[in-house]
């Protein structure tokens, strides 16, 4: 199947997730580690679609989510940057999901691609803002 901008915009307005983990890492100066996300999950019997998108973006990987479930899920953070974020600039999300989105970018875009994540005063930053998102709520 060729993927459209526009489909691909309404369906991870559905099924999309845009999320930031913060992990414990002894190895990090800070104890932990920053760990942004951009992941599709659907069933099992709808992985060629997580193909599709994979294929279209060039980028992430599909895998087996949990029980029947099937993910496709972009973690490089080179690959958030250059492919994912401008896509969704290019083509902004409909609904809350767009103010996780916004969250997201700035958070690889502002914090990450500059390292703040590596300093405390950046990591809380970072915290703060991860804390907002995912809860349904707008800008």
């Amino acid at each position: 199947m060729r993927l459209k901008n526009d489909w691909i915009n309404g369906f991870v307005d559905g099924e999309g997730c845009f999320y930031v983990g913060i992990n414990n890492n002894d190895l990090m100066a800070l104890k932990v580690q920053v760990l942004p996300e951009f992941a599709v999950v659907k069933h099992k019997r709808d992985v060629k679609v997580l193909y599709d998108l994979k294929d279209f973006f060039k980028c992430g990987l599909v895998k087996k989510n949990r029980d029947n479930r099937m993910c496709y899920v972009v973690r490089k953070l080179k690959d958030l940057f250059n492919i994912i974020i401008p896509f969704f600039e290019k083509c902004p999300l409909m609904t809350t999901k767009k103010s996780n989105f916004l969250r997201f970018r700035w958070i690889v875009k502002s914090m990450m691609i500059k390292k703040y994540h590596l300093k405390a005063e950046g990591l809380e930053k970072i915290i703060s803002v991860k804390n907002k998102m995912n809860r349904g709520t707008i800008l």
